[in-house]
Formats: structure tokens, sequence, C-alpha cells
């Protein structure tokens, strides 16, 4: 009896290995798809840091197993002596002549990927401060006279290269998003820019990648690229001024919305709400969430 516990313990720890091994593969492979993976590229900015990292991986396993092999290989296969030129010869290419060479090639590869990072765009430039703890996103177009107003949410066209200019109002953010190409730091007092081409329309999440604050962990938004067609028809929609309200909720919630002095902090296009603190809410029913990406912009969630 004894002897049959022990075998159901042993069969029971390797059923549980294994199912612990599987669970943490499944976990790992869950992380290399979806809206916020770097492993899951999107767009052109991001296929070629995809690229060198896959480079980067392969080439360090590469190397991994040369020098197991090379250890290996001295320390079991030949145990002999070996001649003071050859250790010397070794050391030089191994330690001095190859490493200089790799990661000098791996340095001129990095660096020239710099320049599409932050290139032109193709006509439409997207403002972008970051706020405590918040996005306040402007779009303007080259040859048009105005811009277009909008919080937590980035549009971009795909297949167009779009210009992000970047600042910050009081402490230092970074605008990612890890689908669509690298992060670019925002300083207060100073404008930084990068540059975006998505390739793939989708819906994408962002991210701030360096600690601002308390509400850190919360500052995130949508990245939505739309084939140009769409993104022309929502951009002119979203220039309008707020729809006049249709029914007597409607109505009545905007009676609320200006007897509370809402306007004082917040923008309602085509009212007298003109303030400047807080996000422009002319369109917030048409954006994707609300709170800077914390809940999804759902009738109950903006009563809520």
């Amino acid at each position: 009896m004894a002897g049959l516990a022990a075998a159901q313990r042993l069969s029971f720890q390797r059923i549980r290995g294994r199912g612990l091994r599987t669970t943490a593969a499944a976990l790992v492979l869950s992380g290399c798809s979806g809206r916020q993976s770097v492993l899951d590229p999107a767009g052109s900015d991001a296929q070629a840091l995809f690229t060198l990292f896959v480079s980067l991986l392969v080439g360090a396993a590469i190397l991994w197993v040369a020098m197991n092999g090379l250890f290996y290989w001295f320390t079991r296969r030949s145990t002999g002596t070996l001649p003071e030129r050859s250790g010397r010869m070794l050391i030089l290419f191994g330690g001095v002549i190859a490493p200089t060479v790799v990661i000098g090639a791996v340095l001129l590869w990095g660096l020239s990927l710099l320049p599409d990072q932050r290139a032109p765009g193709d006509g439409l430039t997207v403002s972008v401060l970051g706020e405590q703890w918040w996005w306040r996103v402007e779009y303007t177009m080259e040859g048009v006279e105005g811009s277009v107003v909008s919080a937590n949410e980035i549009r971009l066209p795909t297949g167009q290269r779009t210009d992000l200019r970047l600042t910050s109002d009081g402490v230092i953010h970074s605008l990612w998003v890890p689908a669509l190409g690298g992060k670019m730091d925002m300083f207060p007092g100073r404008e930084t820019r990068m540059s975006l081409e998505p390739v793939e329309p989708g819906i994408y999440r962002g991210q701030c990648a360096e600690f601002c604050g308390a509400s850190h962990a919360w500052m995130a938004f949508m990245a939505v690229a739309m084939m140009p067609e769409d993104f022309a028809t929502w951009l002119e929609a979203e220039a309008q001024d707020a729809a006049e309200p249709q029914s007597d909720a409607a109505r009545r919630g905007l009676a609320v919305f200006q007897a509370a002095g809402c306007g004082a902090c917040h923008t309602v296009r085509g009212t007298p709400a003109v303030g400047k603190v807080g996000p422009d809410l002319t369109h917030v029913g048409s954006r994707l969430t609300i709170g800077a990406g914390r809940l999804g912009a759902t009738l109950d969630n903006i009563e809520r």
C-alpha cells in the first residue's frame, strides 16, 4: 500500500508539473499578440523594431550555443594542453574582434532606423499634450485652416506617415503604442517629435511609458488606425460642433451640464462651454473609452 501511495504521489507530481509547464507556456505565448504587443506589429515602424529584436534574439541564441559548445569541447572532448598562440588567438578573436564587429553592426543597424522614426509626415500633424493624467490631442492638416481637438484617443490613417508633436504639462510623460512604433518622452516646456505609419487598420492600446505620478498606471489611450477615406470622413465629422439635443432627456442633460458649471473646465463646441482645463467633450460619445482609457464609452459608464 505504501508503494502504491508513493507511485500515486509521483504520478500526481508529474501531472501537476506538466500542467504548470503548459500553463506557463500558454501565459507566455498569450503575451505575443494583442493590441498592446511589440511582438504583433501593425505599423512599418513597429515592424522594423520587431525585425531588429528577432535578429538580436537569434544572434544571441547562436552565440550562446557557440560559447557553450566551445566550453564543452575544451572541458570534455579536447582536454589536452592548448598552445599559447592558439589561446591568444582565441581570446583576441572571441573577446575583441568578434564582439566589436557584431556590436558595431548592430549599432549601425539600430541608428539606421532612427531617421524613419522621425521622418516628416504626409500632411497630417497630431499634437499631443500629456496632462495629469490624460492626453490632450489636436489634429491639424497641411493647407487646412483650424484644428480639431479631442482627448484620450489618437486616430491615424493607414499607409500614410503622421507627424506627432509631443509636449507635457507639469511632469515627464512618454507616449508609446507598442503595436505601431517606438516610444518618445514628453517634457514640460519642450516639444519632441516622432512619426508613425500604421499599415493594418485596427484598434491598438497606447500607454504612458514613464512613471508620472499617482495615476500613471491609468494613463492609457486608444490608437485607431483607419483606412484613409474612413479617416477623412471621421475627421470631417469630428470638426463639427456638437449635435443639437433631439429629445427632452438630452435637453435636460444639456441644462444640467450648463447649470452645474461643467463648462468652466470642459469645452463642448456649439455651446457656451469653453473650458480648457479638462478634456474636450464635444464628441465624447463617439470615442471608444472615457477616463483616459479606463472605461468603455457606454451610456452606463458615462452615467457612473
